[in-house]
């Protein structure tokens, strides 16, 4: 899963990535249309935030008469003035406060700025690293309004950005479970969970971006650039201040955005790596303690996790040096505003409350125009997040071939022809292999480590196609087949052993998960598990932990198998089934292979003689080619023979002749 490029994303890429991830947002539209009427909605109350504050310090503080300022006031707050006109200082200050209680309760806000104004909003306690602030985009709820209006636009947005996380990454794990097995074989699993888990936040933080700030903010700006209008139409100058601020802050922080998208990148990728380095750590616990490796461990983790801190920090570093750059004009503008409003208060032409009307207003635009100016600024760390998992999404996925056919129910058996078979690294591991099994068969691969034993097993249920040549199933191309029809009729068994956190009883079912308990338990008492299981605090029911930590290798394998059986397959595989089993439970399994072989095609991957003595048919590969095919007393009787060489290099190969040479030939080809 190697990334082909590892430079620096373009803004034209960026551009791309944006177009994509805005494609997502179809099964969702009209929540996310719903989001922004309540954002814009919940802008309207702050409009009123402050004529208050105004009333106050002019009518209640300097005692002006109402009657002379009403006309100064915008239309949506001169009716209440109206209905104050000839009351007293005290009734004035008490139905102004009754009205800022209102506010408060309605969009919990008071005061003229955003320190007195409460903005409803949630996120995960944690620290400043790169899975914690994705996790919160994940999980974000947000207005810029408090009370009830914010609580229940908190609500809406947190649901929509549940919902919507959960499709995409639920689409992305899909896709990884769709893809071939080779996929992860030049990668950690760490970085794919990684780019799930914590990469996929990033659609959700771009989508809000993208869709709320170009709306969300054009409307902030021109009503409160309209109430000014209104208000104080004859002083322009504060209302082309505040929107200066939105040309600054565009140019100012362009030139930042294409670091902070590298490192925003290089942030995440030392994230995965630690994800990865924790994944692999617990995974070979037993290893890292046995082979005492615990202060190696922890000095590599130590070394990823504040490598990936440093990366983070590495990107805020960028992110501050953006703020400077839009900072320092910001400060000249705001400067020359205050100056400006502070004249005209000198020189009466405004009125104490109108200045702190006329600041929150100009605060107000100038936040507006500093989200939109930043906007290209702010998305360029998601950038980095949909790249990888883009990535993750375009690696080919196993598809079937046009018009692909179900394979009917398999009578006959299968037949390998001509086939060659080369990794992506060009080493060639099947050269001209052909042969045929038959159910009703156990036909035994053999040869050394490498000859192309698995690699030939894992053709037939189509994990990898060859490049040429053919696998046959009852005379029917496999590669015309739909790869469900076909991997529905087969049973494998890996030789590393798979299991869940889950019951004894619902790891074996996961081979077919409508199997009743008499068949789950009737496999288990053919692959030898039964009587083990049996044993458990909770016999079937008992939880087996993570990965089966509570079980000895060999009970692992026959719980497998298990699971293998139940599944009632008419091909088995078996890829080194008794290299964990004592000679006790490889007799019962040997006994039971013979007799599951009846009615199924068995293929075994074996180095166990004692094994491949009871298939009907040998075949021995070596440097991907098979040398040698026969029953196995047929391959024995050859002396020179690849198979017989094998065989005695186990029999003797360490120890010499023993005196028990014939007794162990006779057990080997019984």
């Amino acid at each position: 899963m190697k990334e082909q490029s590892k430079g620096r994303i373009t803004n034209s890429e960026t551009l791309i990535l944006f177009r994509r991830a805005l494609r997502y947002i179809a099964p969702f539209k009209f929540r996310f249309a719903v989001k922004a009427g309540l954002t814009i909605f919940s802008l309207l109350p702050l409009l009123i935030l402050p004529w208050p504050v105004k009333i106050l310090i002019d009518h209640v503080i300097q005692q002006i008469p109402i009657s002379e300022k009403v006309a100064s006031y915008p239309f949506f707050v001169r009716p209440f003035l109206e209905q104050l006109q000839g009351a007293s200082t005290t009734e004035v200050l008490l139905w102004t406060l009754a009205a800022q209680a209102l506010l408060l309760v309605m969009v919990g806000a008071f005061g003229l700025d955003d320190s007195e104004r409460a903005e409803t909003n949630a996120e995960l306690s944690g620290g400043q690293d790169t899975a914690t602030t994705t996790e919160n985009a994940a999980n974000a709820g947000f207005s810029p309004a408090g009370g009830l209006l914010g609580l229940f636009e908190f609500h809406w947005t947190l649901r929509l950005t549940q919902a919507f996380n959960h499709y995409y990454r639920s689409r992305v794990f899909e896709r990884i479970q769709s893809l071939p097995m080779t996929a992860f074989d030049d990668e950690r699993i760490g970085d794919a969970i990684y780019r799930m888990m914590y990469d996929t936040p990033a659609l959700t933080a771009a989508c809000y971006w993208l869709l709320l700030a170009p709306v969300v903010n054009p409307a902030g700006i021109l009503l409160t650039v309209g109430v000014l209008w209104l208000s104080f139409g004859e002083h322009p100058f504060l209302v082309w201040s505040a929107l200066a601020f939105l040309p600054i802050a565009l140019i100012s922080t362009y030139p930042f955005a294409a670091a902070l998208r590298h490192r925003g990148k290089r942030s995440r990728e030392a994230g995965a790596t630690t994800t990865s380095t924790v994944e692999e750590g617990i995974a070979n616990i037993l290893a890292v303690q046995s082979l005492g490796g615990q202060q190696r461990e922890r000095e590599r983790f130590a070394g990823d996790s504040w490598g990936s801190f440093t990366r983070y920090r590495s990107y805020l570093l960028v992110g501050i040096g953006a703020f400077l750059a839009a900072t320092v004009p910001a400060l000249f503008i705001l400067t020359r505003a205050y100056f400006y409003v502070m004249n005209l208060a000198i020189d009466n032409r405004i009125s104490i409350g109108d200045v702190s009307v006329l600041f929150s207003y100009f605060v107000m635009v100038l936040r507006y125009a500093g989200d939109l100016g930043g906007l290209w600024l702010r998305v360029q760390e998601s950038a980095a997040g949909l790249h990888r998992v883009f990535f993750l999404m375009d690696l080919t996925a196993e598809e079937d071939p046009p018009g692909a056919q179900s394979l009917a129910p398999i009578r006959a058996g299968i037949q390998v022809e001509d086939v060659h078979f080369a990794y992506t690294d060009g080493k060639a591991v099947l050269q001209g292999v052909s042969f045929a099994a038959r159910v009703g068969q156990v036909t035994a691969l053999v040869g050394p480590a490498g000859a192309g034993k698995t690699t030939l097993a894992y053709l037939i249920p189509r994990f990898l196609s060859p490049q040429s040549g053919r696998v046959l199933i009852d005379g029917a191309d496999s590669a015309g087949v739909s790869r469900q029809s076909l991997r529905a009729q087969i049973a494998f068994l890996f030789q590393e052993t798979v299991l869940f956190d889950d019951t004894v009883e619902e790891n074996i079912r996961f081979g077919r998960l409508d199997a009743s308990e008499t068949e789950v338990h009737r496999a288990a008492e053919l692959s030898g598990a039964d009587e083990f299981i049996q044993k458990l605090p909770g016999g079937y029911q008992t939880p087996l932990g993570r990965a089966g930590s509570k079980l000895s290798v060999g009970q692992k394998q026959r719980l497998s198998l298990a699971r293998a059986l139940v599944r009632d397959a008419p091909i088995l595989i078996l890829d080194e089934p008794t290299s964990a089993l004592d000679p006790e439970t490889e007799k019962h399994f040997l006994a039971m292979l013979r007799e599951v072989s009846r009615t199924r095609l068995v293929l075994v991957i074996t180095h166990r003689l004692s094994t491949a003595a009871v298939a009907d048919q040998i075949l021995f590969l070596e440097n991907g080619r098979i040398l040698e095919r026969g029953s196995p007393g047929e391959l024995l009787s050859h002396p020179d023979g690849a198979y017989r060489r094998y065989f005695d290099l186990q029999t003797r190969g360490w120890t010499g002749p023993s005196h028990n040479e014939n007794a162990t030939e006779t057990t080997a080809t019984r």
